[in-house]
């Protein structure tokens, strides 16, 4: 079902043509006999200067030189941070829509596409030195709002509350929360 509602909006899938750096990121889905789908979440490692340092995220990062596009860029990414390989474990299921990055408020001249993969079978995951942790967030609870949190965030000196979800007590924002949004609103038959 979510690969068909993907394929539908392929479309009208947002790209952002022209950024200084580029990064992909796969959102892996995986469904259990008798389960709602989840989605695969990290939890990167804490590194200074690195402004995602702890964060919730996808498995992704830069594009490389030697990398043929941005879905090798992806495949790569994904098996230096948790030990998968995509071409052999998953299937490629659609793209979401670019996303332009910023960083403290600011922004970075950076774009992730995010790819939508379905996991086959229950590959073991090997975490890499870039990742604190995974864990699997559920997406129906999620896009019913049954795990909304808010996430309070300091920027220039003004306290704000941001939209996000509480997975097992580890919050989802930014970045990866937009990108959720967007994986919603292509299966609700929207498009943002």
């Amino acid at each position: 079902m979510i690969r068909q509602l993907l394929a539908q909006c392929e479309n009208s899938r947002r790209e952002v043509p022209r950024a200084t750096r580029r990064s992909a990121v796969a959102a892996i889905l995986r469904q259990r006999r008798g389960a709602e789908a989840e989605v695969l979440l990290i939890r990167r490692a804490e590194r200074t200067g690195d402004p995602w340092s702890g964060q919730m995220a996808f498995p992704g990062g830069h594009a490389q030189p030697e990398d043929a596009d941005l879905h090798a860029t992806v495949l790569r990414e994904t098996r230096e941070e948790v030990g998968i390989d995509l071409d052999r474990n998953g299937e490629l299921i659609g793209r979401l829509d670019d996303l332009p990055v910023t960083a403290w408020g600011k922004p970075t001249g950076m774009v992730i596409t995010p790819h939508v993969f379905a996991l086959r079978g229950e590959p073991e995951f090997s975490i890499g030195d870039e990742v604190a942790e995974l864990l699997w967030g559920p997406l129906g609870e999620m896009a019913r709002g049954g795990v909304d949190a808010v996430k309070e965030y300091c920027l220039e000196g003004v306290r704000v509350e941001l939209p996000a979800y509480d997975v097992d007590g580890r919050i989802v924002w930014g970045l990866t929360y937009a990108m959720l949004r967007n994986l919603f609103a292509k299966l609700a038959g929207g498009v943002r």
